[in-house]
């Protein structure tokens, strides 16, 4: 590995460490829980108001995924898309210290475009994980990119915690607000050195179209011919349905938490502590894995992590045996998240990584947009989040066996060489 290369996955690497700071102090712990309990001021409005902010901003990224992927793959602009969402994200997360009480519908749409930039980035950030990997050596750089992650989520925390023990003590979660725009900071610092060093790779297929037309071309092309890449679209769909329960713990788990376990703003940042620290050892040591064993193995592995996680979750009642679902989450998390993005890579045809990775990614953010409306209407309807947590079991369950079915040598030869009956398709 030349020096170059090395300066390139470090850039890629520093990207995931910035980055994640949106989804530890926005989606998961501090915005989240500031948003329902001092914004809005109602928990079962609050949960329902959650729940909608997400799957808006999941649905919008979801719709525009592949076209803009196609785009950026014809006309070599992926590292263009990641600034333009890192910058709407990062504004954004910036003016979430201007949301004060009964702010509702400014909180949320501060939170609906900060979560379109975070979520739309990783798109074309992941698109150049098969250009920066050797071979052999996808799911271990994949599991490194995922706990380099991990690593800025527990930095954002440590910095965090000073305003949550301040608002604790004061009673005011006011207090929590100047971690919004520090957090934002902390973004923009640790992505500089991505678009230095990461290279613009030139597309291997041209097109003399307009770049919008193409990637209309691209897509259209791409779902007309979809038989012909059946295992790919069998992961897809295994995907788009266990990636829901993920997205959506990620979502209200900071929120569960507070409600149902009582815990205080300190408490639950010292929770996602925990959670991160297992989530390093998990993407980490599981992409190590992903390399011996194969991604699709490692990642039913995580599924069965995932589903004893959420029964236990509901059943757990004390604060101190909860810390211990988290470590069991962030072990699931860290793993899954590194597999999958790994097992698409071997699934994906050169030269339309962004297209495809858009797919990815539309079934990622379609099916947060279910599970986290039907935590938030099962919690509204009931009045009680264990059975809204119980609820996100099943997506786990069924993913794994959809997953079971999926012929991964299939699936690549199929990637190699244009479809599984030899289609030449650009």
């Amino acid at each position: 590995m030349n020096r170059v290369e090395k300066k390139e996955r470090w850039g890629w690497y520093l990207f995931d460490f910035a980055n994640t700071s949106f989804t530890v102090v926005v989606v998961t712990v501090a915005y989240a829980v500031y948003f329902r309990s001092f914004v809005v001021g109602d928990a079962a409005a609050g949960d329902l108001y959650w729940g909608l902010g997400n799957s808006v901003s999941m649905f919008i990224v979801g719709i525009t995924s592949p076209w803009l992927g196609a785009i950026s793959d014809s006309s070599a602009k992926k590292k263009l898309f990641i600034g333009i969402y890192a910058l709407l994200c990062i504004v954004a997360t910036a003016l979430m210290v201007t949301v004060g009480a009964g702010d509702i519908w400014w909180g949320l749409t501060l939170f609906v475009l900060g979560n379109i930039g975070f979520q739309g980035g990783l798109v074309f950030y992941n698109a150049f994980l098969p250009q920066i990997s050797p071979p052999g050596q996808i799911g271990t750089i994949s599991g490194i990119g995922f706990a380099w992650g991990y690593v800025g989520a527990l930095c954002s925390l440590l910095i965090a915690m000073p305003f949550a023990s301040r608002a604790d003590q004061m009673e005011n979660l006011r207090l929590l607000a100047p971690v919004f725009p520090i957090s934002a900071l902390f973004f923009l610092i640790f992505a500089i050195p991505f678009f230095i060093w990461v290279r613009e790779r030139k597309p291997t297929i041209t097109s003399r179209e307009k770049p919008w037309r193409e990637g209309w071309r691209r897509v259209r092309s791409t779902v007309g011919h979809l038989h012909h890449y059946r295992q790919t679209a069998r992961f897809l769909l295994a995907y788009f349905i266990y990636s829901d329960g993920l997205n959506t713990v990620i979502a209200f788990g900071g929120i569960y938490a507070v409600v149902t376990l009582g815990f205080s703003a300190v408490q639950v940042l010292m929770f996602f502590a925990i959670l991160q620290l297992a989530a390093i050892a998990g993407a980490w040591g599981f992409g190590i894995l992903t390399d011996r064993w194969g991604a699709k193995p490692v990642v039913e592995m995580t599924l069965a992590i995932w589903l004893i996680m959420t029964v236990w979750a509901f059943f757990v009642q004390s604060q101190s045996t909860f810390y211990g679902v988290g470590a069991l989450a962030g072990i699931a998390m860290g793993s899954s998240q590194a597999s999958s993005r790994t097992l698409m890579a071997a699934l994906t045809p050169p030269s339309r990584e962004a297209e495809f990775y858009g797919f990815y990614g539309l079934c990622g953010r379609f099916s947060a947009i279910l599970g986290t409306a039907l935590f938030g209407i099962v919690s509204s309807v009931t009045h009680s989040q264990r059975l809204a947590v119980l609820s996100i079991a099943p997506f786990f369950a069924v993913g794994w066996l959809l997953l079971r079915t999926v012929d991964v040598d299939a699936g690549r030869a199929a990637a190699a060489g244009g479809g599984e009956h030899g289609l030449t398709h650009q």
